[in-house]
């Protein structure tokens, strides 16, 4: 594995919907033991990885760094993961860091002067970033060059600062935020899509294996079908299936276990888990909608930023709820979900 720097690690935010202590180091560290070393082990988004074989191995014959990427779609399907695989098929450093720890020009330029040849800095949630470093980013991607201020004031002296050639990798949620400028001087654009089940199950039995676990196919699939397309919930569900075999005394995690463990962490059918289900009753409850962004928060007591990008996207997916001018509104399958009937509404399909 790429040698691995974090900066600034007591500023970086807790992933959402997790714990914090010991149980989030010991989540953190088990995610990170179950992440691919390099492009011929990442499982599915087949069209990213030949994107990036390619430009890996062009680089190599150019002895030149690669072209900076972004990587774009919802959390969890391994925009980090690639990140850590483009440094180790470069042989290279790998710096990592999130937007809203930048908070100033000089924050950025503590991790651009430790840069060395063909080192790969990562920055998540790039999208977080604030307009003025942003724009100190657009000569140091372009040029490979920074101006470093010293002092303030009337006594400020500007100092040009040579960069290595270096790739910057930005991983965000929300595309539509990044202005067109920043966004035009990444040479790649790769958007992850959600796994179909069968690249799940690949994903699981790999991890299985690596967790030294007894996976039958058939559990691997029930726990793929329930995973919302996203190898980071499937592992983690992966995790507590060991978790309620070793308690339960069991060597093999089948499907009647599987089953077990989805049913204890509240998790039905359809994937849904309790916030989802949450959310579809907020809306329902109000006949179905439209319902504001906000007001769904302050119901279900979540943030706004954490509902628009880890639940409503599986939500909008599956066809369980709309977007629309004026709101969130509760679908006939949302409705059905719930094992509710539609509310009738005037000049909608629910009275067509």
């Amino acid at each position: 594995m790429p040698e691995e720097s974090v900066f600034n690690p007591a500023a970086l935010e807790r992933p959402l919907g997790e714990s914090s202590g010991e149980t989030q180091i010991d989540e953190t560290r088990a995610e990170t033991s179950l992440r691919p070393a390099s492009l011929g082990e990442f499982i599915g988004q087949e069209r990213i990885v030949r994107d990036l074989r390619v430009a890996v191995e062009a680089a190599q014959k150019r002895k030149h760094a690669p072209d900076h990427v972004l990587f774009s779609g919802p959390p969890g399907l391994g925009k980090t993961s690639l990140a850590r695989v483009l440094a180790e098929e470069m042989g290279s450093h790998l710096h990592r860091t999130i937007g809203p720890t930048l908070e100033t020009p000089k924050d950025l330029v503590g991790l651009l002067i430790h840069l060395r040849p063909g080192d790969v800095l990562f920055i998540d949630e790039i999208h977080r970033i604030p307009t003025k470093v942003e724009e100190y980013l657009y000569t140091a991607m372009e040029d490979f060059a920074v101006d470093l201020i010293i002092g303030e004031g009337a006594d400020a002296r500007i100092h040009p600062l040579t960069l290595p050639p270096f790739t910057l990798v930005g991983a965000t949620t929300r595309e539509g935020l990044l202005t067109a400028p920043f966004r035009a001087r990444f040479g790649l654009f790769e958007r992850l899509e959600p796994y179909p089940t069968e690249d799940l199950v690949r994903i699981l039995s790999r991890s299985a294996s690596l967790l030294e676990m007894d996976l039958t196919v058939e559990a691997a699939t029930h726990l793929a079908s329930r995973s919302r397309g996203t190898p980071r919930v499937a592992n983690r569900l992966l995790r507590r299936c060991r978790d309620e075999a070793s308690v339960a005394g069991h060597t093999q995690v089948g499907v009647e276990l599987a089953c077990t463990t989805l049913e204890n962490l509240g998790i039905d059918e359809a994937g849904l888990e309790a916030m989802d289900r949450r959310i579809l009753r907020c809306l329902a409850e109000r006949s179905g909608g439209p319902v504001a962004i906000k007001t769904i928060a302050a119901v279900v007591d979540e943030k706004e930023d954490t509902l628009e990008g880890v639940f409503e996207p599986h939500l909008l997916r599956h066809g369980l709820i709309e977007k629309t001018a004026r709101g969130r509104i509760l679908t006939a399958r949302g409705f059905g979900a719930l094992g509710l009937e539609p509310e009738a509404r005037p000049g909608t399909l629910f009275n067509a």
